[in-house]
């Protein structure tokens, strides 16, 4: 068995229980905020990492994909019509992009753009010195080790008012999570719930909305109107 994590990688927490042991890791979950999180004794290097995301072939041209990713775009578009902003004003980033920059080209079918980061294959910085109306991770969260220092970028990147549309599958109870395979793939080490994007919404005073099985829109707080008349 290896080593007890010290903290929980999104809230610090030391309060962390077995959640689940198979053949090649195992699984911790926090008390606090419910992440379920492999230790960093088992991740792998960055090497072997980007060999994996090497193996995908993600393209426009893939219909099957870009519905996919529809499924987090068409509920987050619905919230960008709301801003009362024609939408060729409003501006996103795609955080973890993946090699084919597919929901940047999917968006631009709406008259949307997005400009695109990844550590791996997009990895120029000068866009995260930036704001954006929105922020999209599909399929991202669950490959960032440091939970806690992801947020505090994101909240950075995020405009008042703004959107943060999420993809990963959620955990639902120990005993699915032991037949589950999304825990099989070798880069997946942080697990979120319901639970957990409930709580990471408090802390935050964002507002949490749980859009089917896979995907959760967040929005940032405006900021206040400092023209309004003080009584």
């Amino acid at each position: 068995m290896a080593d007890l994590p010290r903290c929980c990688p999104l809230c610090g927490s030391d309060h962390l229980t077995l959640f689940c042991r198979d053949k090649r890791r195992e699984y911790f979950r926090c008390r606090q905020c419910a992440l379920v999180s492999v230790p960093a004794t088992m991740h792998l290097t960055a090497t072997a990492e980007k060999a994996e995301y090497d193996k995908h072939n993600n393209q426009l041209a893939d219909a099957g994909y870009q519905a996919f990713l529809r499924r987090t775009w068409d509920p987050l578009l619905a919230c960008l019509r709301q801003l009362q902003r024609p939408l060729t004003h409003i501006r996103g980033l795609d955080f973890g992009c993946g090699e084919g920059a597919v929901l940047s080209q999917v968006a631009a079918q709406d008259g949307v753009r997005v400009a695109n980061y990844d550590l791996y294959y997009h990895p120029g910085t000068a866009v995260l010195q930036e704001q954006y109306d929105f922020i999209t991770l599909t399929e991202v969260i669950e490959h960032i080790a440091d939970a806690a220092a992801l947020v505090r970028q994101l909240d950075a990147l995020l405009k008042p008012g703004g959107w943060l549309a999420v993809m990963t599958k959620r955990v639902l109870d120990q005993d699915a999570f032991s037949r589950w395979h999304y825990k099989n793939d070798p880069t997946h080490i942080c697990f979120y719930s319901d639970d957990t994007f409930e709580w990471l919404a408090e802390r935050l005073g964002w507002h949490c909305e749980l859009s089917g099985k896979d995907v959760v829109l967040l929005r940032k707080p405006a900021a206040p109107d400092c023209t309004a008349p003080s009584e």
